[in-house]
């Protein structure tokens, strides 16, 4: 973004996070980490002392203080955006930020903002597999998608933002991440190493003693593991900086995904583990209850969510490994992690 001499400004938000701290361990072994001034914004003193160790500026203060954050995203070249997919607030005040940028440079900042695949969420319930499967490299198909589905409002705004000139706007849309981080930052006690999705699924059949679906377990989600979607950011940043202009805005959706999974076989996975680990006698899976289903639903538990990513593999060369197999073979290590927690 900058002659050879300068260095490219980067605001980093959910650094202590699990997909941000990722990132940012990432981005601290990265051949070109010298030519990097990165801000991460953190809610804890203690940690941004940790992170400050680290050779990375830290402000402490919370993503939804709108004028902190605009202040930040107007002195960043880049903004990388991992705190929270559905803060509005947060992202029009970093809009704001960028476009102030732009004003007083007449150069677009970028911004990689997070959402996610729970966008494409149905109201399956788990009575079935749906054979709508999104693009990422098909922006008529994504542009169908409601304004009330999750996250699609901030989404619609950044891609307005990004339409409007003073920006170019990437935005990653992370399926079911799975694995427990193992990063730097985590061995710091900086980044929260642990999923959401999964464990929320693991919690409750722990609780039963057996795995369980919603409805029939029929329904299918996508999968990719924290160190590869982690990938997809570093290689967005990679890009912008290089000025190859890979695809922002309306063409700027970048799915994150390396196989899918069906809710039957996970819940059957679980329950499996849990026999092995004494804390379960059925290997078989179970319906959950109507008060149990609603909870889950709210974690994507009940719906399909089906895409490929096919835009980060062509335009910016990502090339995950970890299959569906690595998926389910994961499940133990999430089972006693989730244990230790309880």
């Amino acid at each position: 973004m900058s002659p050879n001499n300068v260095k490219t400004n980067i605001l980093l938000t959910g650094a202590t996070g699990y997909i941000g701290g990722e990132v940012l361990s990432q981005l601290l072994e990265h051949p070109k980490f010298s030519s990097f001034n990165i801000t991460a914004l953190v809610r804890s003193p203690e940690k941004a002392e940790k992170i400050r160790a680290l050779g990375v500026l830290a402000v402490i203060g919370s993503h939804s203080d709108e004028t902190l954050v605009e202040k930040l995203a107007s002195d960043a070249d880049v903004v990388i955006a991992t705190a929270d997919a559905n803060n509005l607030v947060a992202s029009r005040a970093t809009l704001s930020g960028l476009k102030k940028r732009y004003e007083a440079t007449k150069v677009q900042p970028a911004l990689i903002h997070t959402s996610g695949t729970g966008v494409l969420c149905d109201t399956a319930f788990g009575k079935y597999a749906t054979d709508d499967i999104y693009d990422d490299l098909n922006p008529d198909q994504i542009e169908t998608l409601a304004p009330t589905q999750p996250h699609r409002n901030v989404d619609l705004e950044i891609v307005a933002a990004d339409k409007e000139g003073y920006v170019k706007t990437y935005i990653v849309l992370p399926s079911t991440i799975y694995g427990i981080s193992t990063s730097k930052l985590v061995e710091l006690g900086i980044q929260n190493p642990y999923s959401i999705q999964i464990p929320a699924l693991i919690k409750n059949s722990i609780a039963r003693g057996q795995g369980g679906v919603v409805g029939e377990g029929k329904n299918i989600w996508p999968h990719v593991e924290i160190s590869e979607v982690a990938e997809i950011y570093v290689k967005l940043l990679d890009a912008v900086v290089a000025k190859s202009n890979p695809g922002h805005g309306r063409e700027g959706f970048y799915f994150a995904e390396n196989g899918e999974y069906t809710f039957s076989v996970l819940g059957k996975r679980i329950s499996e583990v849990l026999v092995e680990l004494g804390k379960g006698t059925n290997r078989d899976v179970t319906t959950v209850s109507d008060e149990d289903a609603k909870v889950l639903a709210n974690y994507g538990l009940a719906s399909n969510s089906r895409c490929r990513a096919n835009r980060a593999r062509s335009t910016l060369g990502w090339n995950p490994k970890k299959t569906t197999d690595d998926f389910y073979g994961s499940i133990k290590a999430e089972v006693e992690a989730v244990l230790k927690r309880i």
